[in-house]
C-alpha cells in the first residue's frame, strides 16, 4: 500500500482502532495517494474511510495545510446545520488521529490523513451534458457563498502565489532568457503571443492589491472532478480536494471552471482547429454559478468575470511553456512536445476569447442581479 513499504497497520492504527478489512487505491489524482479503507466495528459493522499520503514535496507545510482544511470544514458544517443539510456527505469530514492530529506523520517522513468516506456519490472526470457543467457552477457558487463571510486572514498559501500571475509572467520571462533547453529558437511564435499580453498578467492582482475586489477563500482547482455527485440525485453534494483552498479571487475559481470546462477540446489536443471557448458552455456555467454567487459578489467582482476566464487561461498556457523551456521539470509529460501542445491549446482559448469577450460579458450582465 505504501511506496516506501512503511507500516500500514501502525498508520491505520493511529486513527482507527476496529478491525481493518482492506483498502484499495481510490480516485484518480496525481498529487496525492489515496486508499479506500474497510473497517469492522464491534457490532460487525462495515464501513470505509479514506486514507491519504500528503505529497509534501508540492505541500511543503502539512500541518499548515490540514489547518486550512480543518478551519474550512467546521466552519462549513456550521452553515449547513443551519441549513438542516446533512454534515457527513455536504463537506469533507477530517478525522484526527487518536492523539488529536489532524494527521499522522510517519518515521519514515510521510504525512496521512483520514476523512470519512462520502457514499452513494462519484465524481466524473469530464463533463457529460451541459447539466453538468450547469451544476459544476451550481456547486463551486454555493462553495464560495457558504465560506464568503470566512476570515481569510486564518489560511495560509498551500502553494505561495500560485495564482499571482505577474510572477508567473516573470518565471516566464526569465525561462526565455536562460533559455536552458535550447528550444526557444522553435517556438517564437508562442513566446511573442505571451510577451505582447504582459499587461494581462497583473490585471487580477492589482484589482485585489488596491481593494476593487476583495480577497475570498477559493478553491483554486475547480474542475468537475472535484464535487461529489450523488448518484440518486444528479446533483453536485460537496466539494473536494480541499488541499489548494487559499486567500484569492473569486474570479480564479471561475475562470479556471471556464477555462477547462468550456473548451471544445482536450488540454493536450494536436489540432487547434478544434480548440475554441464554447460560448454556450460558458453561458450554461455562468448561470449555474450566478444562480448562487450573486448573493454575495460585489459588482466589481461581477465585473470580473469574464476577464477572469481568459486570465486564467493566459496563466496556465505561460506555466506550460516555461515548463517547456525549463525542459519539463513540473508537469508530467506522456510524449515529446507534450508541454507545448499544452501551451498551445491555452493560447487558441485565450485568442479566443479575446474575440468573444464582449458577448461573454454581456452573458455575465445577463444572469447577474
Amino acid at each position: 500500500m505504501c511506496d516506501r513499504m512503511c507500516d500500514v497497520q501502525t498508520i491505520l492504527k493511529s486513527f482507527i482502532l476496529d478491525r481493518f478489512l482492506s483498502s484499495v487505491p481510490y480516485g484518480e489524482g496525481h498529487i496525492n495517494d489515496t486508499y479506500a479503507v474497510t473497517f469492522e466495528n464491534s457490532n460487525g459493522d462495515r464501513y470505509r474511510m479514506l486514507l491519504q499520503r500528503i505529497n509534501h514535496a508540492i505541500f511543503t507545510d502539512p500541518s499548515g495545510l490540514m489547518n486550512n482544511i480543518d478551519g474550512v470544514t467546521k466552519f462549513l458544517k456550521q452553515k449547513i446545520i443551519a441549513a438542516d443539510g446533512d454534515v457527513n456527505r455536504e463537506t469533507l469530514t477530517v478525522v484526527p488521529t487518536k492523539t488529536g492530529e489532524l494527521f499522522y506523520r510517519h518515521s519514515d517522513g510521510t504525512y496521512w490523513r483520514m476523512y470519512v468516506f462520502i457514499e452513494d456519490a462519484i465524481t466524473y472526470q469530464s463533463i457529460r451534458n451541459q447539466q453538468d457543467f450547469y451544476n459544476c457552477g451550481v456547486s463551486f457558487g454555493n462553495f464560495q457563498l457558504m465560506l464568503s463571510n470566512f476570515d481569510t486572514d486564518a489560511l495560509i498559501e498551500t502553494i505561495a502565489d500560485f495564482h499571482n500571475t505577474v510572477k508567473r509572467f516573470n518565471a516566464l520571462k526569465a525561462a526565455i532568457n536562460e533559455d536552458k533547453s535550447g528550444r526557444a529558437k522553435d517556438i517564437r511564435p508562442e513566446i511573442n503571443f505571451a510577451l505582447e499580453r504582459e499587461k494581462d498578467a497583473g490585471v487580477i492582482i492589482e484589482m485585489l492589491e488596491t481593494g476593487k475586489i476583495p480577497y475570498r477563500v477559493t478553491h483554486n482547482d475547480t474542475k468537475l472532478n472535484n464535487i461529489m455527485i450523488d448518484n440518486t440525485t444528479g446533483t453536485g453534494i460537496c466539494v473536494i480536494d480541499l488541499d489548494t483552498v487559499m486567500p484569492g479571487a473569486a474570479c480564479y475559481d471561475f475562470g479556471d471552471s471556464i477555462r477547462f470546462g468550456a473548451s471544445t477540446a482536450a488540454e493536450d489536443e494536436t489540432d487547434l482547429e478544434k480548440v475554441s471557448m464554447s460560448l454556450k458552455l460558458f453561458e450554461v456555467f455562468t448561470k449555474g454559478y450566478l444562480s448562487v454567487a450573486n448573493e454575495f459578489l460585489t459588482p466589481a467582482e461581477v465585473e470580473s468575470l469574464a476577464i477572469g476566464a481568459k486570465i486564467m487561461t493566459f496563466e496556465c498556457g505561460i506555466r506550460f511553456l516555461t515548463d517547456y523551456l525549463n525542459g519539463d521539470k513540473y508537469f508530467k509529460i506522456h510524449r515529446e512536445h507534450h508541454n507545448l501542445d499544452r501551451c498551445r491549446t491555452q493560447f487558441k482559448l485565450v485568442a479566443d476569447m479575446e474575440q468573444k469577450m464582449n458577448q461573454m460579458q454581456e452573458i455575465v450582465k445577463k444572469y447577474s442581479k
